[in-house]
């Protein structure tokens, strides 16, 4: 069984939602397009937003949704 720290095994592209949850935790958030990232973490914190994330960036964060409210980064590919 992996762990945690270990590197993404899979990858998924993200439509955030302010209702839907993803059916799985994230080990990081690739980020493809630049802007702002509103995201519920794995450890409870609600719709915690990321700023002017650059295109390119990889988040090492575990969540559990990608609110579409105040998201305006594109691409998103969720890694586990």
């Amino acid at each position: 069984m992996s762990e945690k720290s270990d590197p993404a095994v899979y990858a998924s592209p993200i439509t955030p939602s302010d209702t839907l949850s993803l059916n799985i935790v994230t080990r990081a958030l690739y980020v493809g397009g630049t802007g702002d990232v509103c995201v519920v973490m794995e450890g409870g914190s609600n719709k915690v937003v990321f700023e002017s994330v650059q295109a390119g960036s990889v988040l090492p964060i575990q969540i559990n949704a990608v609110r579409a409210t105040k998201t305006t980064a594109t691409a998103l590919v969720a890694l586990f």
